[in-house]
């Protein structure tokens, strides 16, 4: 049957929630209809309709009518959504209407947010739409009035208490008791899913090769603090308190990490690592072979999910001479701090230019090291204030909480943003810090030092989303930089020798420590070593976009390549990314692997295509 998309009539209603309140009417009315054109007619051409599960199963954006009728041919009847309502007044944007919303389909219950605005025709219609997965009906996780009652009233003939039954649970999983997942990774994206998943009733155990929650933080160099703001950071469920620092300190993170472990009961085994992983694909399950606590032990989980972060495999290049080098020299991730080197005379010199570059030298020139910088590319340079006030400000800021701003409004607002049009909102916002900084900007560059505000100008976050790396928010190190306190070399790195690094220039820097800040390797990289290259380029790259800029190729993706979301490979999942996306999509992926534990149907919409193996 050929479709066609009618006009609606232009709306009636006048103020900003009534107009809002028509659209989803006629969106409800649209869906129910079953007719997927009929539901399109009511976005413009240049829309985006963003879901998180709700209707696809997937993290999945669809652009303009024929990606939206595409998506709704399969997934409009049988997700069976309906009661759209707006859930706060509207607003108004410069003639865009912005409303948080909620919704249910047949299985679950959804928020989301709604941009409008007045077609050319002078109809509203959509232009961002935001739908997604907040629960599964009948699978709710218990709090408020459904929370557990602790204690025991009456007559019960199980006596133990809530420790000893915790104790017999712990005893059991992973013995007499199979998890149905196992997560790779106990730093802060393996114990958010572990914190999900518990509340949601999956068996589960969260692995790491550290003696202790937390000691992926507390092992790095001592001067580490967020470079995020608190307001941006918390975990589910346990929000920081309220004198928490702005920007915590490592130590701080984790022991933060190890009390929300123990308080949230996420099953969780340290001083254990993974030594190989198969699927099988007739049984549906993995073979995991591990060693815990120096046991050799194998589990049968049904899916798996590697949660070892965008900073878990370093990236250590293969300079020539690197055998030859005398001195001492280490990733960034295994560097000791400065106290090793202050007071021996010792030449320190750093490749890599970008976040973790700053931090030590910052720190070792404050502890007296001489140090040298070399910057191989340009580099993404904020100062902290800056991103603060102008970047997040209207989102994660004391600000922003005073005028009613909450962590989930925050990260709805955030998450409505489709990529394919987020840089659009990014750079206004790095010319304001570009003007504001710019006597800052003046000076580094008057160093020397090469600077870039991505290649079309969107900052931090499109750098960070797009490739994970290049850039750098400024704490104090760019001063020292600038004053020639952290002394700076650039160009490639050629060869090393006995004593020094020799750059392509022929530039000869004298070296008794190499610092190796030149960030991490494709997640994949893991699955690799675990599971075997083959199931690695089954999956494919992992992180960015396919914008087209530098370390992230085309094809657009639409989102995050393989992360929180179904891959080719069956039953394997990955996690990970900063605090904040921790905390966001640790939700949607835990209740993917809910779904699929109580057996519900899950066809997944869109499964991303491998165009990249790495």
């Amino acid at each position: 049957m050929t479709q066609t998309i009618d006009t609606p009539s232009a709306p009636a209603a006048s103020t900003e929630s009534q107009r809002v309140d028509a659209w989803l009417a006629r969106f409800t009315d649209a869906l129910a209809s079953g007719d997927p054109a009929a539901v399109a007619a009511l976005f413009v051409d240049d829309s985006y309709w963003r879901d998180l599960v709700a209707f696809t199963w997937n993290l999945k954006t669809v652009q303009g009518r024929e990606e939206i009728v595409a998506m709704l041919a399969e997934r409009q009847v049988p997700t069976g959504a309906s009661g759209f309502v707006r859930t706060e007044d509207a607003t108004d944007a410069d003639g865009v209407l912005e409303a948080f919303i909620a919704f249910e389909t047949e299985v679950g219950r959804g928020d989301g947010h709604l941009r409008i605005r007045e077609d050319d025709d002078g109809v509203d219609r959509a232009w961002t739409f935001l739908t997604t997965l907040q629960e599964l009906k009948g699978h709710e996780e218990p709090s408020g009035f459904t929370r557990p009652l602790g204690a025991v009233h009456g007559s019960d003939p199980d006596r133990r208490s809530w420790a000893e039954r915790r104790e017999d649970e712990e005893a059991e999983l992973g013995r007499a008791v199979q998890p149905y997942v196992l997560v790779i990774g106990g730093g802060q994206g393996g114990i958010a899913l572990g914190a999900r998943l518990r509340q949601l009733g999956v068996p589960s155990i969260v692995v790491d090769k550290h003696d202790r929650p937390g000691d992926q933080w507390r092992g790095r160099y001592k001067t580490l603090c967020l470079h995020d703001p608190v307001w941006y950071d918390h975990l589910p469920y346990l929000p920081f308190p309220q004198n928490w620092p702005v920007f915590a300190p490592k130590d701080k993170i984790g022991d933060w990490l190890e009390f929300y472990t123990k308080v949230m009961e996420v099953p969780y085994w340290s001083r254990t690592e993974c030594t190989s992983a198969s699927y099988d694909e007739a049984a549906g399950r993995w073979t995991v072979d591990l060693v815990r606590d120096g046991e050799p032990m194998t589990l049968h989980p049904t899916q798996l999910v590697l949660a070892t972060g965008m900073s878990g495999k370093a990236n250590v290049p293969e300079f020539p001479g690197r055998d030859v080098f005398a001195g001492e020299q280490h990733h960034s991730s295994a560097h000791p701090g400065p106290d090793s080197y202050a007071g021996t005379g010792k030449k320190v010199v750093v490749i890599g230019a970008n976040n973790s570059a700053h931090d030590i030298c910052k720190a070792l020139v404050e502890a007296g090291v001489d140090t040298t910088m070399v910057q191989r590319s340009s580099t993404h340079i904020v100062r902290s204030d800056s991103l603060m006030e102008i970047g997040l400000g209207a989102l994660y800021s004391e600000q922003a909480v005073a005028g009613g701003m909450t962590t989930k409004k925050a990260d709805m607002t955030f998450a409505s943003l489709p990529y394919r049009i987020m840089h659009q909102f990014q750079i206004p916002l790095y010319d304001q810090i570009r003007e504001r900084d710019k006597e800052f900007y003046a000076r580094l560059e008057a160093a020397g030092f090469d600077l870039d505000f991505g290649e079309d100008g969107s900052g931090l976050f499109m750098k960070y989303l797009r490739r994970g790396s290049g850039y750098y928010i400024d704490v104090g190190a760019c001063d020292l930089v600038a004053d020639g306190t952290i002394k700076l070399a650039k160009g490639g790195v050629d060869h090393l020798t006995e004593r020094s690094v020799v750059l392509s220039d022929g530039t000869e820097l004298p070296a008794d420590v190499i610092v190796y800040a030149t960030g991490y390797g494709s997640m994949n990289g893991w699955a690799a070593d675990l599971m075997g290259q083959d199931v690695a380029d089954r999956v494919g790259k992992v992180w960015g976009l396919g914008s087209q800029t530098a370390k992230d190729p085309g094809p657009w993706e639409g989102e995050q390549r393989n992360m929180w979301k179904p891959t080719q490979q069956p039953g394997l999942w990955f996690h990970g990314g900063n605090l904040h996306q921790s905390r966001h999509y640790s939700l949607y992926l835990a209740l993917q692997l809910k779904a699929r534990f109580e057996g519900m149907d899950t066809p997944v919409y869109g499964r991303q295509e491998v165009h990249h193996l790495s």
